[in-house]
């Protein structure tokens, strides 16, 4: 790498004694101040399996780095996990959480003049928040995710968290006992590792490798396997490399690197917050919306078929799709396929040249072939209409549904539709709303998981539709139609819907349209709802938010 070092500033010349004199204390020494200065961003707590483990992989992380020839420089920001704070207050925090993991990041790196960045990730909001700092600070940057939990053993049947809620919702029903949901509690998570679906986590872990931040095949080993800290010091060594070489985030983060992430996504019937993570992510790069944007997600996946069997809608967890061949045979079967197309990666290898050595397990039948597809169409839909002149999302995993129409259920937010489901005042063929929980209004765009999933656990998956201008947890499967933008708290159509009104959800004419005239209704005049809180981190969110259809940004991205 020619050019001067951001750590030359920092530490070369008489006038920058005082900062030498410091970092002497903490243990740079002239050696050590002499190599470059090397970021090692985790997001490590004791709270949650998804991270818990990543504070060990930093210390393999930092040897990679010195190995090759690099000082680190160890971080902590925070994370929200979302599988603990799902259904309470604490789950606005959690999106916001990834624009501060982002700008804490960016924060950290800046204020010290860094030359480069490892990032460990683990939990939901961790991997966007890596890869949005990543895309600001444009410095050599590899995303190294801790990996993914094993499943749980109830007898022979395997679990994940996911069964955990659905049976929350099976107990509420009658369906089972008490005690045979604290013993699915009790098995569910057996270990360090985020949750073991193709949920959210395991969704960016599979978005970042195709878009080229994350090195082939290292997002793929289990958080516990013997393999994983070796990844960590190969993470650090490939780092090292793209820093002498120059290659630099946006030169990865481009139209068809994110094209190629969506697809991988939609391929595995991946989480929908994909959606807003990878629009996010190109808002941060500098894209426009003429080079990204949210109907992206609806052209690739008509043309792209689901080809992994993975939880929710399947019958896999990640772990079995790492032993099965992983990441670089999935893309290779979008390669055969010619959905995706070649393009650079951190290792400065192409993503089809990295992907070239795939190994295939014998008898495997987690990932099929684009010949052989599970569903002949992919895990999303983009809608306009009615009630989402801005768009909104469906998620099309775990059915085969493209079309709904029914009468609206309207709740004004989660724990009131909660509490109706419980009660058993939802009917099949009800399109159950929930509104006021999108991005400003929540504030944070709560995931729905905990109504999702008591809605399977009362054994009417099939039967009802969910739209709501908040969002759907990974683990989410039947027909939910999530983000609709604008939200109830700006005034969106949404917040005009009234029960009984007649909805019709049409996945294949992109529409999603209401038997009322809520034209009329909002030229009465809007009222915004009372903000819910009026100082601090969620008030300054609320306030700077942006649409769910642009990612909910909190910076300001380019248009």
């Amino acid at each position: 790498m020619s050019e001067k070092r951001p750590s030359r500033t920092l530490i070369e010349g008489p006038a920058r004694a005082p900062a030498r004199a410091m970092l002497r204390a903490a243990g740079f020494d002239d050696e050590k101040m002499a190599r470059p200065m090397v970021a090692i961003v985790n997001t490590w707590t004791t709270v949650t399996p998804c991270n818990m483990h990543l504070k060990d992989l930093a210390a393999h992380a930092s040897a990679g780095i010195e190995a090759a020839g690099g000082t680190p420089v160890e971080f902590n920001t925070i994370v929200v996990t979302d599988g603990i704070a799902m259904g309470t207050e604490g789950m606005r925090a959690s999106l916001m959480s990834r624009d501060c993991i982002a700008d804490s990041a960016e924060l950290a790196v800046r204020g010290h003049c860094l030359d480069a960045v490892l990032f460990l990730v683990g939990c939901d909001k961790t991997l966007p928040g890596a890869a949005m700092a990543a895309a600001r600070l444009n410095l050599p940057s590899v995303i190294l995710y801790g990996g993914s939990i094993m499943p749980g053993k109830r007898g022979d049947t395997a679990l994940t968290v996911q069964d955990v809620f659905e049976a929350v919702g099976a107990c509420a029903a009658g369906k089972i006992s008490e005690d045979e949901l604290i013993e699915v509690e009790k098995a569910a998570c057996p270990g360090a590792g985020a949750c073991g679906g193709q949920f959210t986590a395991n969704t960016m872990a599979l978005a970042l490798t195709t878009l080229g931040l994350s090195p082939m095949g290292l997002n793929d080993v289990p958080a516990v396997d013997a393999g994983k800290p070796a990844t960590a010091e190969a993470a650090g060594r490939v780092l090292m490399a793209a820093l002498e070489a120059g290659i630099r985030p946006r030169d990865l983060i481009t139209p068809q690197g994110l094209k190629n992430a969506a697809a991988a996504v939609t391929a595995t019937a991946g989480s929908t917050n994909a959606v807003l993570h990878l629009l996010a992510i190109a808002r941060e790069a500098g894209l426009s919306r003429s080079d990204f944007d949210i109907d992206q997600f609806d052209h690739i996946s008509r043309a792209t078929p689901v080809i992994a069997n993975l939880k929710p809608g399947g019958r896999y967890m990640a772990p079995d799709m790492s032993a099965a061949g992983g990441t670089p045979l999935l893309i290779e079967r979008l390669r055969e396929g010619g959905l995706i197309t070649d393009a650079p990666t951190v290792t400065g290898k192409t993503l089809f040249e990295e992907s070239a050595n795939a190994r295939e397990a014998a008898g495997q039948d987690v990932i099929l072939s684009a010949d052989r597809p599970l569903k002949k169409r992919g895990g999303f839909g983009v809608l306009y209409g009615d009630l989402a002149p801005e768009g909104c999302v469906a998620k099309l995993a775990g059915h085969d549904r493209l079309k709904f129409e029914g009468p609206a259920r309207v709740y004004d937010g989660e724990e009131a539709c909660f509490a109706a489901i419980n009660a058993g005042e939802i009917e099949a063929g009800d399109i159950v709303v929930i509104r006021g929980e999108g991005p400003a209004g929540g504030p944070g765009m709560r995931e729905m998981l905990a109504v999702t999933a008591a809605i399977q656990g009362a054994g009417l998956g099939d039967d009802v539709a969910l739209i709501t201008d908040g969002r759907f947890s990974g683990a989410t499967y039947g027909f939910m139609v999530g983000h609709v933008a604008p939200e109830a708290a700006r005034g969106g159509p949404i917040a005009f819907l009234e029960t009984g009104d007649r909805v019709t959800i049409d996945v294949e004419a992109r529409r999603i349209d209401v038997a009322a005239d809520l034209k009329a209704r909002m030229a009465k005049g809007f009222t915004p709802p009372e903000p819910r809180y009026r100082s601090g981190a969620l008030a300054k969110y609320a306030a700077l938010v942006g649409s769910a259809s642009e990612g909910a940004v909190t910076s300001f991205p380019f248009d």
